[in-house]
């Protein structure tokens, strides 16, 4: 899986992502100070966690056409200048509308990440590689997370919160340096031709490139989203609101908080890499690939659905901590599985708008959940009822995908649509 060129590749990604959760977990570490320094209710907080996600959602599908069209490196590293640049400006803020504006501007600056993370993983790999190296090249956005508790709760009690911020920008300006200095966007010579042989074994070979519409109206796209949008719900609302969570309702100060932080996202972080692994590895002893990704998201989703379900419900720390961590755990699991549902399904030309459609309806959920959390907080008095509805939401994702996530049918536009014979791959 690694070696000629990829090793770097897939470095560089990993890191993007340790930089991409530290930066946009800052702000979650940091909201206590906020709150106070800025006079912000909770329901305010929640609206300033969702404005992020306002840019980014658009920027998902943006940057997942330009990925297509101009090259994933050359998105990727526009991404992050611009993301950097915009986490840094968050010191020149000076109250609730400024945050909002800021965090519009760093979303939209984020908003590529992933999908160029996919384009990336589907230049350099072939379909039987693609799981695995999603997830390794991925898992460094929940060690992002874990390590932004530790380091911004530092500089923020010894420094003050701003500075957290402009540090956080210089190390996105240092890797996008080396990236535009030392990637390249496609392989040349054996991995191309490698990745070409897999292509032309693989059942995606069959299948004419549609534009991208057709693949936007597929009920495996939609259910895929679906999918992911409870997950990214359960994601945004941990991400968010754990920290605050821990301060509010278990009395925990700032110190205490940054380092319980740490526990699940080092458990996401193992979950995020070992889920493709699993997924490839179940696709290597059953020959079904659609069966391979789905096992683990159903089973995965409703596992992390139980634990959500019994944190909300419990009243002491640790037994809360330690279901937080176990759900963030099979959250995670599931993490690379809805891009590797799209490569297994799209084909190599449209793999970027149609991973950016995805994650632009997925992402609709941070829009929504973390808002919503600080006002269920505010008028209820409790996290429980938050807690639920993000288990809910999970079963929802789980039971999409086990009843409506299928291969695409192989169709000749050639043939009348009445004749064409289904892939012997459409049973999941």
């Amino acid at each position: 899986m690694f070696g000629q060129g990829r090793t770097l590749v897939i470095i560089m990604l990993f890191l993007a992502g340790v930089i991409n959760y530290l930066d946009r977990s800052a702000l979650s570490v940091a909201a206590p100070f906020i709150q106070k320094d800025y006079g912000l209710t909770t329901g305010e907080m929640g609206m300033i966690f969702s404005s992020f996600f306002v840019g980014y959602a658009a920027f998902n599908f943006i940057g997942g056409w330009a990925a297509d069209r101009y090259g994933a490196k050359t998105t990727l590293l526009l991404a992050m200048v611009l993301w950097s640049l915009f986490s840094g400006l968050t010191v020149l803020t000076v109250g609730f509308m400024s945050l909002v504006f800021i965090r519009i501007l760093f979303g939209m600056g984020e908003g590529p990440l992933s999908v160029t993370t996919s384009k990336m993983v589907n230049n350099w790999y072939t379909p039987k590689q693609r799981a695995r190296a999603l997830g390794t090249s991925m898992s460094g956005t929940p060690l992002g997370g874990a390590i932004s508790g530790p380091v911004v709760g530092f500089i923020a009690i010894s420094y003050g919160w701003k500075i957290s911020f402009v540090i956080i920008m210089l190390v996105g300006l240092v890797w996008a340096a080396v990236w535009y200095k030392f990637v390249k966007d496609k392989p040349t010579g054996k991995v191309a031709e490698e990745i070409a042989q897999g292509e032309g074994q693989s059942a995606m070979a069959a299948q004419p490139v549609h534009p991208l519409r057709y693949y936007l109206k597929q009920p495996t796209v939609l259910f895929t989203s679906l999918a992911f949008f409870s997950y990214n719900y359960t994601l945004f609302f941990f991400l968010t609101w754990f920290p605050s969570y821990l301060t509010m309702a278990h009395g925990l100060n700032v110190k205490e908080m940054s380092i319980a932080t740490v526990i699940p996202w080092v458990l996401g972080f193992l979950g995020l890499a070992l889920g493709g692994f699993i997924s490839d590895f179940v696709f290597k002893k059953t020959g079904r690939m659609m069966f391979s990704r789905k096992v683990v998201l159903v089973t995965c989703l409703l596992a992390c659905a139980v634990c959500i379900g019994f944190a909300g419900i419990v009243k002491t720390l640790y037994p809360a901590v330690a279901l937080v961590a176990l759900a963030v755990f099979f959250l995670y699991l599931t993490g690379a599985i809805y891009w590797a549902i799209i490569q297994d399904t799209v084909p190599a030309a449209r793999v970027g708008g149609v991973s950016g459609f995805m994650h632009l309806l997925a992402n609709t959920s941070g829009i929504i959940g973390p808002t919503l959390t600080g006002f269920l907080v505010q008028f209820s008095g409790s996290f429980t009822s938050a807690f639920l509805l993000a288990g809910l939401l999970t079963i929802i994702g789980a039971v999409c995908v086990a009843r409506y996530v299928k291969p695409l049918p192989v169709i000749d536009e050639s043939v009348p649509p009445a004749t064409v014979p289904r892939s012997a791959l459409s049973h999941p």
